[in-house]
């Protein structure tokens, strides 16, 4: 069996390990003018919803999703998604983005929620293309006073 360029560099999607932390944080600074720290993710390492997309012997880009509680029902929440802006463009976020979703739905999840920049086009984009729309407005929600906007996608 032959496989095609664009298969071959297919990232691997994974669980993230603590060796991964510096290559995410390092991604983390590069695309949001306020990171996370990194303690953030080291309180994740483990869940089974922080994945990291590898390839070339690197870390790619990286989802954070977990499970927050919600009137007795369990709601999906997206809490960081990025990818390296050298690899942006290829779908990697696409695939981060379907695995974290299915990974929530697969843990009994049936709602996902998220926040996002509203001046932040291409990743509202993705984010209708799985179906996320929009819920409400956090005014100020970000240090440096711009809203976010919150989506949500059911998953039944």
């Amino acid at each position: 069996m032959t496989t095609t360029a664009n298969e071959a560099d297919a990232p691997t999607i994974r669980p993230a390990e603590d060796a991964d932390l510096l290559a995410i944080f390092r991604i983390e600074k590069a695309s949001f003018s306020q990171p996370w720290p990194f303690s953030a993710f080291q309180r994740y390492v483990g869940e089974p919803t922080f994945l990291v997309a590898a390839g070339d012997s690197k870390i790619l880009g990286y989802v954070v999703a977990d499970i927050v509680p919600n009137h007795g029902r369990a709601l999906g929440h997206i809490k960081d998604l990025a990818v390296h802006p050298s690899r942006r463009g290829e779908g990697i976020g696409r695939q981060l983005l379907l695995r974290a979703l299915n990974g929530l739905q697969a843990r009994g999840v049936h709602s996902v929620k998220l926040e996002v920049r509203e001046s932040n086009e291409p990743a509202i984009s993705l984010y209708q293309e799985f179906g996320f729309h929009y819920f409400r407005t956090v005014p100020r929600y970000y240090g440096d006073g711009e809203s976010a906007l919150v989506m949500i996608v059911e998953l039944d």
